[in-house]
């Protein structure tokens, strides 16, 4: 099967309409977070999601964790997917879809430990998409994306191998090991941001040797 590949951190129009000319089959634009890179204001958030031709899925990065807060969120931006980066009460996730029943929920399991197995589990219940990262949520600065590390691809691939919904594989991926992880993890998609920029830019350099290494990994 096809591994799909989300290209995160889209900050502007433009940037938007490279990565799907690249043939990225989603975007994501980042909200406000407490660390990371990529936050953009509403306004840019609407025109980034409104470049989405169809096909390509417009994902809203959110940090906010009251069911409220992330229904008010997602209608601010009108994304038809909204990527969870915090662990949350999953019952919020049944306030939100009975809000906004036309958005897909991709929740995010940051993959620290063992701990994370189960977490996933409960997750894979109520959310139609489970994305693995590296992030650090108890830190004192909380981090929820956009690291540039990796984390233990075994636990990931245990995750793929235990859930019934889709995964996204994030956190440290690049032109050089995408082929790896797909072979290790066996993700429905791969999702990066840091791996295709230089000094915070989109690069197309590095965004055409991801995508033609995704290629080469089936």
């Amino acid at each position: 099967m096809r591994t799909r590949v989300k290209i995160c951190c889209i900050t502007s129009p433009a940037e938007a309409r490279a990565v799907v000319m690249a043939g990225a089959d989603a975007l994501g634009v980042v909200g406000a977070m407490p660390s990371g890179p990529g936050p953009v204001d509403d306004d840019t958030a609407r025109a980034v999601v409104a470049e989405a031709p169809p096909g390509v899925s417009a994902f809203l990065l959110t940090s906010e964790v009251r069911a409220e807060a992330l229904i008010d969120h997602v209608l601010r931006i009108g994304a038809p997917v909204v990527q969870i980066v915090r662990h949350i009460d999953p019952a919020a996730h049944a306030v939100l879809r009975a809000a906004a029943p036309w958005v897909k929920i991709v929740q995010v399991v940051h993959v620290e430990d063992e701990t994370s197995l189960e977490l996933a589990r409960g997750y894979a219940i109520a959310a139609d998409a489970l994305l693995l990262d590296s992030g650090r949520p108890e830190a004192e600065v909380a981090e929820l994306g956009g690291t540039g590390r990796r984390h233990d691809w075994s636990l990931s691939r245990r995750i793929v191998s235990l859930v019934d919904k889709p995964v996204f594989l994030a956190g440290g991926l690049s032109e050089g090991n995408v082929g790896e992880a797909i072979e290790v993890v066996r993700p429905y998609g791969v999702d990066l941001c840091s791996g295709v920029r230089t000094m915070g830019k989109l690069d197309i350099r590095k965004l055409s040797g991801f995508f033609a290494a995704v290629k080469l990994a089936h």
